[in-house]
């Protein structure tokens, strides 16, 4: 999770977990209807990283009633150049479910339980299961990410992955001083957490 070097709240036995097929921080498994595809994968590495890593995600931290997690993040604003390649780096791959959150059949008889498609799931086509990048970066993980056309360029948006100084520290600065919501944020169900600025950009 080089991009996080500088700064980061992950340690390296996190980012070097991030990056297996079977990691031990999810023990979830990519290759639950074949072997996913290099550059799909990729993405998901990237994923995990932002999410486990990045010190700027304060403004979308929201309480979660679950029994494996406390809180979770909420409608973080996704720049659309992440999404868009995200999805067409995937579209060609296969899965058997829209929210990988929830609803896998973990029973695998083994010690070391990893997912499988529950029963009577049906592998298929990713753009069968997610029609468009839209449907993709808001349903995989229960609506963790915004959809937006908001560009990279924009200071208004996350990203996922960048080289250089990170530039996601200006947007979650733009938010929790309380600029307006952009139209991509404007369906949110609920209010950013009132957390103090110097706290989340340590």
């Amino acid at each position: 999770c080089e991009p996080w070097k500088e700064n980061a709240c992950c340690t390296a036995n996190t980012s070097a977990e991030a990056h297996e097929d079977n990691s031990y921080l999810y023990n979830f498994n990519w290759d639950h209807c074949g072997i996913m595809s290099e550059k799909c994968k990729r993405h998901f590495i990237q994923d995990t990283c932002f999410y486990e890593c990045s010190p700027h995600l304060g403004p979308w931290i929201q309480p979660a009633e679950e029994s494996w997690r406390k809180e979770r993040i909420l409608d973080v604003p996704l720049c659309l150049e992440d999404c868009e390649s995200w999805y067409n780096d995937c579209k060609d791959d296969i899965t058997c479910k829209d929210n990988w959150h929830k609803g896998w059949n973990w029973s695998t008889g083994v010690c070391l339980c990893i997912n499988q498609c529950p029963r009577n799931a049906v592998c298929r086509k990713w753009t069968e299961v997610y029609p468009t990048s839209q449907v993709m970066c808001e349903k995989i993980w229960s609506n963790s990410y915004k959809y937006t056309t908001l560009t990279k360029d924009s200071g208004r948006c996350m990203q996922m992955w960048f080289t250089g100084p990170n530039p996601n520290r200006k947007v979650a600065e733009y938010y929790l001083n309380g600029a307006p919501r952009t139209a991509a944020m404007a369906t949110s169900p609920t209010p950013f957490l009132a957390v103090p600025l110097l706290m989340l950009l340590q």
